[in-house]
Order: C-alpha cells, then sequence, then structure tokens
C-alpha cells in the first residue's frame, strides 16, 4: 500500500499554490514533508483529507482516491489549533473519538492513558482555552491519533513542546510506524527529519525540487562537509588558504567545512597536524545535512518566513478548521 499523489495543481484566484506535485510515500513509513512557509505544504494535505479539490491531478491511498477513502484512515494535527476551547479536555477527546466510531467509552479510555503518558492526567477536567500553547499541543495529538488511523498527517507537530514531551512525541511516531501506520509531517527542524524520517520530499512554490531516501538525498548534492575541531587555533584563518575548502560555520565546538568534491577532505586534516601549537580533537567527513541542503535549493533557511499565498483566495491564511470526521 502507498500514499501516491500524482500531478496536483490547485490555484486560488490567481495564485498557484501547487503546480504538479508528485510523490509516493510507502507504508508503514516515516516521511518529512519540507518547505518553507507558503511553499504549498498545508495545501496539499487539505486535499488529501478532502477538506479541498484540487483543481487537477490525483491522489491515492492504495489505489483508491483521497476524496472515497474512508474518514478514519487519517489522522490529522494541524499547526494551527484545532481544539475546541470552551470545552473540557476529556469531553472533546471522547467527542472526537466518537465521530470516528470508536464509542465514547473506549475513547474516553484510550484518552486518558494518552494524556497519563503525556503526564497531564490532571487536565482532563480542565478547558482546552485554559491550557499552554505546548499543552493544547498535547491534545491536538491526542485527538489525532486516538482512532489509531492508518495515515497520520501532521503540520509542525513538535511545536510549543518542551524537550521531554518531544522524546514522548518522537516515541509515538515509532510505536505507530511499528504497527504499520503511516506517518507524514512537515517541520522546520531539520534534526527531527534527518532522526525520524526514511524519505522526504522538498517543495518550493508549490513545486517539487527534491525527495527520495534521506541517504540518497543526502548524497546527491556530490559535496563534501568536514567538521574540524582544534585546541590552541578555534579560529583557524589559515583555512582560506586551502584550495576547494570553504568555511560553512564556525563555531566554538567545531568549524564545519565546504570541500569542493575534487579535494581530498583529507588534506584538511593533513593542514591542522602541520600547524605548530595546534591538536586536532575532532575530524568528521560527512555528506550535507538536510538543513543544508534545504538552504541550497530553497535560497533561504526553514523558518524565515515567505509571504506566499497557498490556502486563501483573498490573500490571507486561512484557519484550520476543527478535526471533522465524517464529510
Amino acid at each position: 500500500m502507498a500514499l501516491v499523489l500524482d500531478r496536483l495543481v490547485k490555484r486560488f484566484g490567481p495564485n498557484l499554490a501547487l503546480d504538479g506535485v508528485s510523490f509516493t510515500v510507502e507504508q508503514g513509513q516515516v516521511f518529512g514533508f519540507l518547505g518553507a512557509n507558503g511553499a504549498g505544504k498545508t495545501t496539499t494535505m487539505r486535499i488529501l483529507l478532502d477538506i479541498i479539490r484540487a483543481d487537477s491531478g490525483t491522489s491515492t491511498w492504495n489505489g483508491v482516491p483521497t476524496v472515497d477513502v474512508e474518514p478514519r484512515t487519517w489522522g490529522y494535527l494541524p499547526e494551527d489549533r484545532g481544539l475546541y476551547p470552551r470545552m473540557e479536555v476529556l469531553e472533546q477527546l471522547t467527542f472526537f473519538g466518537d465521530l470516528y466510531h470508536v464509542g465514547r467509552k473506549e475513547a474516553a479510555r484510550r484518552a486518558m492513558e494518552w494524556l497519563e503518558r503525556f503526564g497531564v492526567p490532571d487536565y482532563a477536567h480542565r478547558r482546552a482555552e485554559e491550557l499552554s500553547k505546548g499543552n493544547q499541543q498535547k491534545v491536538q495529538f491526542i485527538a489525532a491519533v486516538l482512532h489509531e488511523p492508518a495515515v497520520l498527517l501532521m503540520d509542525e507537530p513538535f511545536s510549543g513542546l518542551d524537550p521531554v514531551n518531544v522524546a514522548i512525541l518522537k516515541e509515538a511516531f515509532l510505536e505507530m510506524r511499528n504497527r504499520g501506520a503511516t506517518i507524514v509531517f512537515s517541520t522546520h527542524q531539520m534534526e527531527m527529519v534527518e532522526e525520524l524520517c526514511e524519505s522526504v520530499v522538498l517543495i518550493d512554490r508549490g513545486r517539487v525540487v527534491l525527495g527520495g531516501p534521506i541517504r540518497e538525498v543526502r548524497r546527491s548534492t556530490g559535496r563534501q562537509i568536514v567538521r574540524l575541531a582544534v585546541d590552541g587555533d578555534t579560529k583557524m584563518p589559515w583555512l582560506a588558504d586551502i584550495p576547494g575548502v570553504r568555511v560553512v560555520r564556525p563555531g566554538q565546538d567545531y568549524t564545519e567545512l565546504d570541500v569542493d568534491p575534487k579535494i581530498d577532505p583529507e588534506s584538511v586534516l593533513r593542514a591542522a597536524l602541520d600547524r605548530p601549537g595546534v591538536r586536532v580533537t575532532q575530524f568528521l567527513i560527512d555528506d550535507p545535512s538536510i538543513e543544508e541542503i534545504f538552504i541550497e535549493k530553497v535560497g533561504r533557511r526553514p523558518t524565515e518566513e515567505q509571504h506566499l499565498v497557498s490556502a486563501a483566495t483573498d490573500g490571507r491564511a486561512a484557519p484550520e478548521p476543527a478535526p471533522v470526521a465524517a464529510r
């Protein structure tokens, strides 16, 4: 089984949000859906969920058009909150579970298990509007997974979470994947992508610019990255004298260098060892990181705002709806 998007096109008035987006997500994968703000990620997710319709192109799950797929197949965590602010947490989680035919009693049981796992069982009878952003994010995630969906779509799932809860969420991802769930998430935290994802696709201004297994994507540039740390000469001005070597990121912990593929990266090590009074404490040859590739392909960092239209006909971002289980 696979989630297949084939040449999706979507316009909002004169604005082209998606321009022939195509990619495939295999069942049981953790898949990174990357792009700057306004690139078209949320629009794509809304098409899969049948919140909006593509102008052309197709999307299928296991060969069935996504518009005809059973709604409980999907779990959705929007970037903006989709909770009912004045409803108590347990009440609305039970309500969402009931929409997906879990049954109110079973939904309440699952909800309490998740609340305990996130360390907030005492929030069960508090209203959503009384919770912090991070705790609302936990509730939103529980609402998305309570019915144990086959495909989980998440827009910035780690937003507002502290390191402890990030670790809990990552653990939950892997558990769901091991049960056969397919997980597609967008994030600006590239270290999460490298840690969790098996494959990625990068879109920019509604077009796919890069995609494939993480390892292949990192090797596709043909570039070499060297991480070098020394004692006694942290600024290392002599690096500028080595042909084909460019400092990408100076730092106190290590300096990251982009080395021309025609240059032996060990020439950097030899140059460091030849410096009097310098002791090499770290030398690592690696492929470029996903963030470095993102910057190379898109021309800006993942967190830089883009004033592009991807979700509204009047040029303003549309608010996320509360979770819906039926069309």
